[in-house]
């Protein structure tokens, strides 16, 4: 299977009030900052990719645009295959954790957090069950 076949079809988009600052605290956690069009405080779109695969699109909030989305009332579950890690480098960038890490009755080890704009993230092991054929 070729990368272009395997790259991200579906994207979570949201909004922020200060842009960069999630920008800047989603990398702390381990995003990759891919792209970020804008100037100044303001940012057009960024792309911020999972190192293990996916990612997330967002800009600054747009009140009375033809796309909004109203900042803190997202929410993401992002698979890693090492929770523990990114529950440190969240701790060290002064995440609100809102579930430590534990073990799930779905066969998951995962975290909870709210970023600084009050939207919701878990990381976990959980990959998803297979697709049905």
């Amino acid at each position: 299977m070729s990368d272009e076949a395997q790259a991200p079809s579906v994207w979570g988009t949201f909004q922020a009030h200060d842009a960069r600052a999630e920008i800047a605290f989603l990398v702390a956690l381990g995003f990759e900052e891919t792209v970020v069009y804008g100037e100044g405080d303001r940012v057009d779109h960024a792309q911020l990719d999972w190192p293990e695969g996916g990612g997330v699109m967002m800009g600054s909030h747009k009140p009375g645009g033809e796309w909004v989305t109203e900042p803190g009332t997202a929410g993401f579950y992002v698979v890693t295959a090492d929770p523990q890690a990114v529950h440190a480098r969240a701790v060290a960038a002064g995440a609100q954790i809102t579930r430590e890490v534990n073990s799930t009755d779905y066969g998951s080890t995962e975290f909870g957090l709210r970023d600084p704009e009050g939207n919701q993230w878990s990381f976990g092991t959980y990959v998803g069950e297979p697709r049905k054929a």
